[in-house]
Formats: C-alpha cells, structure tokens, sequence
C-alpha cells in the first residue's frame, strides 16, 4: 500500500530550494526512558536563550533540533519499511543511552512544515530500532518494521474447538 504526502509537501521535500521547510520529528520510546525522546531535524523556532537551543514546538511538545540524516521508509510491497536515521554532533549521553538498551525501542517519525508544525503531513509509526551503532561524532539507528508475515499464529494450531467458523 503507498502511503498518501500530500503534492504540496512532496514538492517541497523533492524540490533543491524551496521557500517552505519541512522538518522530521522522531519520537523515540522505550520501557527504559522515563520520557520519550523526541528530536527535531528542523531549528523552525527558538525554543529557550539560556541555553540556547532551536527546535519545533510540535502540538505542545518542544521537538529539540539535532542534525539528522535520514531516508524515509519505503513502501515495498514485499519487505517491511526500513531506514537509517543518523544524528551528527551528539555528546557522550546520547551515546551511553544507547549503550543501555539491550531490547527494541519504538520510534515514530513524523514529517511536518515549518509554517504548520501542528499539521502531520506524514506519518511512519510502530516502527522499531533494529540496530544502534555509534562513535565519536554520530548515532546511527537501523530502523524497520516487523513483517506482517513473522507474526505468530494466534492461539497455536486451528482447531475446531477453537476456531469452530474455519470448520
């Protein structure tokens, strides 16, 4: 199934110059996070002087701005979507954060502009963190989605006493 951007957003994601921004919001979530991390790709606004930090106010929530890379996930018919999102310029926490979870986080990512940031213009979700590598300058998150076809069948084996409508 092809996910829906509307013409708007995707010219402005395709275009070299473009007078519209648009931002990639990623929320990051884990049973080991006492809040879910959530990183913007866009300094649309400021978000605080004292420090000085630039980010996206995203329905309430303050989005800080780190810089990113990133390739949307594909829709491929046979094959879950996948990505790699890679944060430039982190500091040691980020790294030790990562360093500490040893299970699957969950991240969403939503794609908004700059002159809208309350308006999701695309959204990925129950994606999950694959894989994490690092080093002195960069995080880097393999990203994908369980295919539909690993997941176990309910309940063991199709029985009659179990699923009478299949008999």
């Amino acid at each position: 199934m092809a996910r829906t951007i509307p013409v708007t957003t995707r010219a402005v994601l395709q275009a070299a110059q473009a007078d519209e921004a648009a931002a990639l919001l990623v929320i990051i979530t884990h049973e080991t996070l006492d809040e879910p991390v959530r990183l913007s790709s866009d300094p649309t606004v400021r978000i605080s002087s004292e420090p000085y930090v630039l980010g996206t106010r995203h329905q309430g929530l303050v989005y800080p701005f780190v810089l990113m890379s990133a390739v949307l996930p594909d829709d491929q018919e046979r094959s879950p979507p996948k990505t790699t999102l890679a944060f430039e310029n982190v500091d040691a926490d980020m790294a030790k954060v990562l360093r500490s979870i040893t299970s699957p986080a969950e991240v969403e990512m939503r794609i908004v502009l700059a002159s809208t940031p309350d308006q999701i213009e695309a959204r990925f979700t129950r994606l999950r963190a694959t894989k994490g590598s690092y080093d002195a300058n960069q995080v880097s998150l393999d990203i994908s989605r369980e295919p539909f076809t690993s997941e176990p069948m309910p309940a063991g084996r199709m029985t009659a006493d179990r699923f009478p409508g299949l008999f």
